[in-house]
């Protein structure tokens, strides 16, 4: 009730006269069943955008932060959070990534949609960045296939380092499912899944349409922060 409610009421209406959004390869989701949406990260509102084309509720493991400050303004924020389809997840400690990885099979397991960012962070100029391997991890245990889709233009209206929003045109693409089952016997070896992740954020780069770098893009903030 609280996802539909943000997703029509509360935040749609916003995102509509800002982004004008339009969706294409849409029946590349399937209705039902489990299914890993993979996408590129730009801007914080690409989340808000997929949540309000695509018609099936999609669950983000986001950082736990969201959903722990305190007072009204802690409550808002886990309340607006929650209605985005954003689920909880402690990225500190040693357990951190088994801990994400468990957390998006539950979703799996039940039926659900899981988005992810391979990047594992937005992009700190508009590139596409090396992805880390976890969402071909559950992948190739659950085997389920994973759905490439791109946000053009979220960027635009949502301009990184910016809390103002602008008027723009917002595009999303949605590929062809990407079947890895054939590595699936061989998820053990790093370099196979490092392989079969490079392949996914090909499809993305062609989807995009983005220059790639081979560095995490969480190593590029770093250092330019440095």
């Amino acid at each position: 009730m609280l996802y539909r409610l943000f997703k029509y009421v509360l935040i749609g209406p916003v995102l509509w006269v800002f982004g004008r959004p339009t969706i294409e390869g849409r029946d590349n989701i399937p209705k039902h069943g489990p299914v890993i949406l993979a996408g590129n990260h730009r801007a914080v509102v690409d989340s808000f955008f997929l949540v309000l084309k695509v018609r099936r509720r999609i669950t983000f493991v986001a950082k736990s932060e969201y959903f722990t400050g305190s007072g009204i303004k802690g409550a808002l924020q886990r309340w607006f959070f929650g209605g985005a389809g954003q689920v909880p997840i402690d990225r500190t400690g040693a357990d951190a990534s088994r801990a994400a990885l468990d957390t998006a099979i539950g979703i799996l397991d039940t039926g659900g949609v899981w988005g992810i960012y391979p990047e594992g962070t937005r992009s700190p100029d508009g590139r596409l960045h090396k992805g880390k391997t976890g969402v071909i991890r559950v992948a190739l245990e659950t085997g389920v296939p994973v759905i490439p889709v791109v946000v053009h233009g979220g960027d635009a209206v949502n301009p990184p380092g910016t809390r103002m929003w602008r008027f723009s045109r917002v595009r999303i693409v949605v590929g062809q499912p990407i079947d890895f089952s054939r590595y699936r016997e061989l998820r053990a070896n790093q370099a196979v899944v490092r392989a079969a992740t490079d392949e996914l954020m090909a499809t993305l780069c062609d989807l995009s349409g983005q220059d790639y770098v081979d560095e995490y893009g969480a190593d590029v903030k770093s250092r330019d922060a440095a």
